[in-house]
């Protein structure tokens, strides 16, 4: 009798474990003291300065993740380590891709083959993440993509590839609605602006998958919005002459010129326009250069351009956490969180979270974790919804639904450019500077 009631006892237990194993996630057995993740990223070259921005997002939240900021309202901060793991550290290990999409696959099996990290998060560059993506698709690893734009990256049906960025599609979105704006007296210190001046475009891009991509969505947008695009080309990555370029923005008549550059065509732009003396009414650019530390370098040059962006300062005026964690960024690297260093940072933090929810470092658990993830946008340093992994186009795997932009425009004060939010119209912190006041 006693024998029976033993067994049955035993195979309650056992029913109850497997129960458990359903709803809680067990941690893994041996857990590891270190955790390794595969950074590649640009460190040289033309986009030295953006991987050395970069490079700061990734460091911060990897300091923040292994050691404690008890000052801290996010969750990383309390950790010490990843707590389901016995407090594993994360080691970050870097790799300069160069720009070049070849090189960047090349890095990423040798991450992946020799230096067995877990996952994988980079690339900038979306020429370089296309093809490192496909390399993890391949070894059957995540890649976490926290700045790469091109709206086609998540459009391609891979089971081992999220992006936590909103997309160039919702980025150019957000102008036109900008633009609207405008026209309707939404922006800040700007009365209702004729559409007639601001209905004619002009676009430059760089010839690469980022730029390539960004060009075509403006083309398709402008016109559901009435915009005319009158000009529209792509121009070679890293131009050492932009002339005939900044000629074709002007002779073309358009009232607001949309470029979508890195940084050293961003300033080459900029001085160019300056020498031919142009006067449009609206600069907007996609982001990378215009936020680039090196571009406000120009001084009074770019004040009342504009570009978009996830990430501006002033915006912890009313998020006090992000301006505490852009403070102590601040300390380490000499200058603001970017969009591009904000993106590093939240994807970094992310990839913690990911670890920690799956307990575990299995390639499958993270998987299914990274698939079914919330995280909240109180725990962000940038002012989304949150992160939550899926699609909104017909097709679309591995997007952040959760993730918005903002607009900036760049603004002389006491001697220093300032990036003030000027959309969501809401978020203001400036008056808007319209139109462009050009150069003297």
């Amino acid at each position: 009798m006693f024998s029976k009631v033993k067994s049955l006892f035993l195979v309650s237990l056992l029913i109850c474990a497997v129960i458990l194993i359903g709803v809680v996630p067990l941690a893994q057995a041996n857990p590891p003291k270190e955790i390794k993740i595969g950074v590649v990223m640009p460190l040289s070259g033309a986009l030295a300065s953006t991987g050395k921005d970069l490079r700061g997002g990734y460091e911060l939240a990897e300091d923040i993740i292994n050691s404690k900021y008890p000052g801290l309202d996010i969750t990383i901060a309390g950790w010490e380590g990843i707590p389901n793991l016995g407090g594993a550290k994360i080691k970050l290990i870097f790799m300069d891709h160069r720009a070049d999409p070849a090189r960047g696959a090349d890095l990423a099996k040798r991450l992946i083959k020799d230096e067995k990290v877990v996952a994988l998060l980079g690339c900038y560059n979306s020429s370089v993440t296309k093809t490192v993506s496909t390399v993890a698709e391949r070894y059957g690893v995540p890649m976490l993509n926290p700045n790469s734009s091109s709206p086609a990256l998540t459009m391609r049906g891979l089971n081992w590839f999220w992006r936590t960025s909103p997309h160039d599609g919702s980025f150019t979105v957000d102008l036109f609605d900008f633009l609207k704006g405008l026209t309707e007296g939404k922006v800040r210190g700007v009365g209702k602006v004729p559409k007639e001046e601001l209905n004619t475009l002009a676009v430059a891009a760089e010839n690469t998958e980022y730029g390539s991509a960004a060009k075509e969505l403006i083309e398709e947008i402008a016109p559901k919005y009435g915009y005319q695009v009158l000009e529209s080309f792509k121009y070679p990555h890293q131009a050492a002459d932009l002339t005939s370029e900044a000629g074709r923005l002007m002779a073309s008549g358009a009232k607001v010129y949309l470029f979508v550059p890195y940084i050293s065509d961003a300033i080459l732009y900029i001085r160019t326009l300056k020498s031919l003396k142009a006067a449009p009414n609206i600069i907007w650019a996609q982001d990378a250069g215009f936020i680039n530390p090196d571009f406000p370098k120009l001084g009074k040059d770019i004040s009342g351009t504009i570009t978009r962006s996830v990430f501006i300062p002033k915006m912890g005026e009313k998020k006090p956490t992000a301006a505490k964690i852009n403070e102590i960024f601040k300390e380490k690297t000499g200058h603001d969180f970017t969009g591009a260093s904000a993106r590093s940072f939240t994807g970094t933090q992310t990839i913690a979270h990911v670890l920690n929810e799956a307990g575990s470092t299995d390639p499958k658990a993270l998987q299914k974790t990274l698939n079914e993830i919330r995280i909240p946008g109180k725990d962000l340093v940038v002012a989304w919804k949150g992160i939550e992994f899926g699609g909104v186009r017909p097709g679309e795997k591995g997007q952040n639904i959760l993730a918005t932009g903002m607009i900036g425009q760049w603004q002389w004060k006491n001697g220093e450019n300032v990036l003030e939010v000027v959309y969501p119209f809401d978020l203001a912190t400036a008056d808007f500077i319209y139109p462009f006041p050009g150069w003297k």
